[in-house]
């Protein structure tokens, strides 16, 4: 197994107060944004402090489902509400707090506690959050419910 990966994005501005953002291999479409709109950019786009949130919540969903599925865990589904303070500090502003809040939803009450604990495993795993300076918290919820019959 490789030991370093490399990936590749670009952003383009062009006209306006939006640029876009194209991901490498031909991604299927561009990806709009632009400063928020306290900072003077155009309502309804994305911004680059929500793509650092999406980037956070989806790599923590893609962290917790492989560990789910390497420990043979059946579970309905998950999902990562994500909250991120930026405040200004002497070199700028910046990410001080992202607060992630997963929410997994089992099929048996039996597996609420192995759940919590890979919930645990995916915080400790997820590169993303290991990548940031800031404090990130983690407020973990597990669900058991029956499947609906069909």
């Amino acid at each position: 197994m490789e030991t370093k990966y490399t990936y590749h994005a670009s952003a383009q501005w062009h006209l306006l107060d939006r640029g876009f953002v194209e991901l490498e291999h031909g991604a299927p479409r561009l990806i709009n944004f632009s400063a928020p709109p306290e900072f003077g950019g155009e309502r309804g786009f994305w911004t680059p402090e929500h793509f650092l949130l999406a980037a956070i919540s989806s790599c923590f969903v893609a962290t917790f489902r492989a560990v789910a599925t390497a420990s043979k865990l059946e579970f309905q589904g998950i999902e990562v509400a994500v909250d991120g303070v930026l405040e200004k500090d002497s070199g700028g502003f910046r990410f001080t707090k992202v607060n992630l809040k997963p929410v997994v939803i089992v099929y048996a009450e039996a597996e609420r506690e192995r759940a919590h604990r890979l919930l645990e495993k995916a915080e400790k795993l997820c590169l993303v959050t290991r990548s940031l300076s800031c404090t990130v918290e983690v407020e973990p919820k597990v669900f058991a419910e029956q499947p609906i019959a069909v």
